[in-house]
């Protein structure tokens, strides 16, 4: 198990080597496993590849990302600009349904709302407008259709941990409730938890995972 300065020193190495990354202007803290970034990034993209930096380094309990985006001078973007580009990002990508995404955007802040059948459209559809000039910051409220009933999503999601061979498979406990699932449980590692989340998410008609996992080291 690492000790807060060893995890404070990887941490702090994993973000020196991502090329996305400006790490000069972050600050890193860590207590207990948790770790604490702060600081001022020039894109909203950068903070998203801070995220998954930290997310990669061994160890790691729990993130809080206390960053702000200030964009410099050539990312910055009227509001409209914004919404153009957005609007055509999503146009693009096939795997975001046509029309079924609409976009807000107030002082470089994106809104996408609206209604898909997947849970892996709602992500492309995130992933479209993060690395876009002049987005400080993004809400995803987009849902998803319940169509499957909780005991057909809770199998889904079952087979799923065991088909890929995840330990904690049998330590993980599933609740369902209309297209909300929760995980209760312990699992190893920072990664494991989050290909827990992810192959929750996959399930037919899911339309939130409520993380209640417990990572322990």
């Amino acid at each position: 198990m690492k000790t807060d300065m060893q995890l404070k020193a990887d941490v702090t190495d994993e973000l020196a080597w991502d090329p996305a990354i400006n790490a000069a202007g972050i600050g890193v803290m860590v207590k207990d496993g948790v770790v604490t970034l702060t600081g001022h990034l020039d894109s909203f993209a950068e903070k998203h590849a801070v995220e998954r930096a930290v997310r990669r380094v061994a160890g790691v309990r729990g993130i809080a990302l206390e960053l702000d985006v200030k964009l410099a001078a050539e990312h910055k973007r009227s509001d409209s600009e914004i919404a153009q580009a957005a609007a055509t990002a999503l146009r693009l990508n096939s795997m975001v349904p046509e029309g079924k995404v609409q976009i807000e955007v107030e002082n470089g802040w994106i809104t996408l709302t609206g209604e898909v059948d997947w849970s892996y459209q709602m992500a492309r559809a995130e992933q479209c407008i993060r690395p876009l000039a002049g987005v400080r910051g993004l809400y995803n409220r987009i849902t998803i259709k319940p169509r499957a009933s909780s005991k057909d999503v809770g199998a889904q999601i079952t087979a799923a941990l065991t088909r890929q061979a995840m330990r904690e498979a049998k330590h993980i406990t599933i609740e369902v409730e209309g297209g909300v699932v929760t995980l209760w449980g312990k699992v190893h590692s920072l990664a494991e938890r989050e290909a827990t989340v992810g192959a929750a998410f996959s399930a037919h008609g899911v339309s939130r995972v409520v993380d209640k996992l417990e990572v322990s080291t």
